[in-house]
């Protein structure tokens, strides 16, 4: 399969701009093969229009079909063997072994989605049976359930070109829902990109799907990206990336004359707290825990811990002095690409200089510049020291933390009372420390969307429970999520039908229940046919 660089509109190829732009290799800054067109208005209007086109007969399909199909994608993943890993290796710096668990994850989610979708509970089916002797007025037949709501806008990931991309859960739960699908490709991984695509759109031909539910274009500039979102097909979009980038697209999305949900997932600093009990049962494993989380991807992962508080103490002071040794030992690594390395390195400078804060340790190698590489670095301060300067809990995106010394209890809730969303947060502690520490508990609950006993936030399992957000910034709406099954929820609305006649409800609302899936009738559970 060789890569054209071309926008996929549906079923054909579209190239109609003079203007390209390479993939590079960030480990040597070395251009890659293909060069890739930015796509047009026109070609973008093109993609969203042909979307909509066949909303109407992708929405209607039976969950079956559609189930089909996402198992169809984990095929055609599959089939393209190790050329999506090496291309994505390529274009990130990730190892082999990383792009492998990537694929897993997508392979897994895709088919977490068709059970789901199979089973059909999701869709909330609710029945409230009429009653035409009811006094002093007939009680009206009742029944609603979530619906498709149209074409859907995916902007994928710079850390994870695989998982959180093209093949994402952001893709996979738009089509498990019944909406069709635009991607604006990532341009730091464009080529692994295309690969993603040619398997959605060979699965989509292998199922017979209409064409147009899925499209990709191109873009390194960011009109594309607004150009796609204000389009009046799209429905609501998706993005996993930068506070800025997020923010920018959801002013965009929040501007347009029909405004439209924008589900961002953005910067999130994911806090640790490490209670006294558990400070002096197990300092060792925990500064090894959380310098492995720190460190892990070269700090790229949306939930690198970016702070830790602790309480002073003979304890703090060895756990700080472990944290060091070990962020000394980790070998400078490449980062994604060149515009992540030079904020990165922006942001360490800026630290290095600021009054308020000391270093206390760092990756004993120099780092290669020219290879984008990074070093770890680690920094201290007190609960003053954070409070006189809140940039120091914004995110900086790689291996760089800052340990918070705090007096006590009251320390520890007025630094979680500073901090904004965050996607998790998570306490180390004795069951005896959660008792003592309740205040801080209660604060955590309203600022991070997943809270972590003894754990570390690195490293999310895909499964129905999870929730991957979290208040502003860490998330444009703390309500949804944006991994797990639960992620479907963003791109359906609930419909109502009122004395509707059987034969025209949908299959979930039917009274013979055909799909026999659960709902809520009359109030009580139940799967059973009903007798009407």
């Amino acid at each position: 399969m060789n890569l054209t660089g071309q926008q996929l509109i549906g079923y054909r190829e579209s190239a109609k701009s003079d203007e390209t732009f390479p993939a590079f290799d960030p480990c040597n800054g070395a251009g890659l093969e293909t060069f890739f067109y930015e796509a047009t208005e026109k070609e973008i209007g093109e993609a969203v229009e042909l979307a909509e086109s066949v909303f109407s007969d992708f929405r209607d399909l039976s969950a079956e079909a559609r189930a089909d199909f996402l198992e169809a994608i984990c095929e055609e993943t599959m089939a393209l063997g190790d050329k999506l890993l090496e291309r994505a290796t390529a274009e990130t710096g990730h190892p082999l072994a990383r792009c492998e668990m990537e694929r897993n994850r997508i392979i897994q989610q895709a088919h977490l989605f068709s059970e789901l979708i199979r089973e059909g509970s999701w869709a909330d089916a609710r029945i409230d049976l009429g009653d035409a002797n009811r006094q002093p007025m007939p009680k009206p037949d009742v029944r609603s359930m979530m619906q498709p709501i149209g074409p859907i806008a995916v902007f994928g990931a710079s850390n994870f070109p695989i998982a959180i991309s093209v093949l994402g859960a952001d893709t996979i739960s738009a089509f498990a829902a019944g909406c069709p699908v635009i991607v604006k490709a990532h341009p730091a991984h464009p080529g692994t990109c295309e690969l993603a695509a040619r398997a959605i759109l060979g699965a989509a031909k292998r199922c017979n799907m209409p064409e147009g539910i899925f499209s990709m274009i191109h873009g390194r500039s960011t009109e594309v990206g607004s150009c796609l979102v204000q389009h009046p097909g799209i429905m609501a979009a998706a993005f996993t990336g930068s506070l800025a980038g997020g923010r920018a697209l959801m002013d965009v999305a929040a501007a347009r004359p029909v405004p439209i949900p924008f589900y961002a997932e953005m910067g999130s600093v994911n806090p640790i707290f490490v209670l006294p009990g558990a400070l002096t049962q197990k300092k060792e494993q925990i500064a090894a825990g959380f310098v492995t989380s720190l460190t892990m991807g070269v700090g790229q992962f949306c939930t690198n811990p970016g702070l830790v508080a602790g309480i002073g103490s003979d304890d703090w002071d060895n756990f700080s002095e472990l944290v060091a040794k070990k962020v000394s030992e980790f070998a400078p690594s490449t980062m994604l690409h060149a515009g992540i390395h030079e904020a990165y390195t922006k942001g360490i400078e800026l630290r290095n200089n600021s009054a308020v804060l000391e270093l206390i340790g760092k990756s004993s190698a120099s780092p290669n510049p020219d290879a984008c590489e990074a070093a770890a670095y680690v920094f201290q301060t007190s609960r003053q020291g954070i409070m006189s300067d809140p940039t120091l809990l914004d995110e900086l995106f790689g291996p760089v933390s800052t340990l918070v010394n705090c007096e006590g209890v009251d320390d520890m809730v007025a630094v979680a009372e500073k901090l904004d969303g965050s996607l998790s947060a998570s306490v180390h502690g004795t069951e005896e420390d959660l008792i003592d520490f309740h205040p801080l508990l209660s604060v955590l609950q309203r600022k991070a969307g997943r809270l972590i006993f003894n754990g570390y936030p690195v490293g999310i399992e895909v499964c129905h429970s999870i929730h991957h957000g979290g208040p502003y910034p860490a998330a444009s709406h703390s309500f949804f999520t944006s991994i797990g099954t639960r992620c479907i929820e963003r791109f359906v609305r609930p419909v109502c039908y009122q004395d509707w006649p059987d034969s025209q409800l949908p299959l979930e609302l039917q009274n013979a229940n055909p799909r026999d899936v659960w709902r809520l009738v009359d109030g009580a559970r139940s799967n059973s046919a009903l007798k009407v």
